[in-house]
């Protein structure tokens, strides 16, 4: 996906009945963070969306706003940031369906929840959930 500066302030992560993964863009792997299944921890501070409870993996696509605001200053970043994470969230919404996958895009969380579930760095702001499974 495009990036502002090319400064890349997308993190990635995958939750899974396994556990939670980090993306490694270099490596193209992931790293585990936690194992064990959080999906009903995220589920829960997800506002009870099924689609987090049910899918067999959810993306939790979050972003470290001060790569940008390096660059762009503070009232700019946020802008870049989530045009940003809107063409990545795009990006795998087109391979799902390329795949014959469901999936859905969720906003409506508790950010400092997702955080905790998740343990993620405190620089790490949560932006999307997007579940993906079969369609029912």
């Amino acid at each position: 996906a495009p990036s502002a500066g090319a400064l890349y302030p997308l993190e990635l992560y995958v939750v899974s009945a396994e556990g939670v993964f980090h993306y490694l863009p270099e490596d193209h792997a992931l790293e585990t963070t936690k194992t064990g299944d959080f999906r009903a921890d995220l589920h829960a501070v997800a506002l009870r969306q099924n689609a987090v409870l049910n899918a067999p993996v959810v993306f939790v696509v979050t972003a470290v706003y001060g790569r940008t605001e390096a660059k762009y200053g503070p009232e700019r970043s946020p802008r870049y940031v989530q045009l940003e994470a809107g063409h990545a969230a795009q990006n795998l919404l087109l391979q799902a369906a390329a795949l014959g996958l469901g999936v859905v895009l969720i906003g409506a969380f508790d950010d400092s929840g997702v955080q905790t579930v998740l343990s993620l760095p405190q620089d790490h702001q949560p932006l999307y959930l997007i579940p993906v499974g079969h369609p029912e």
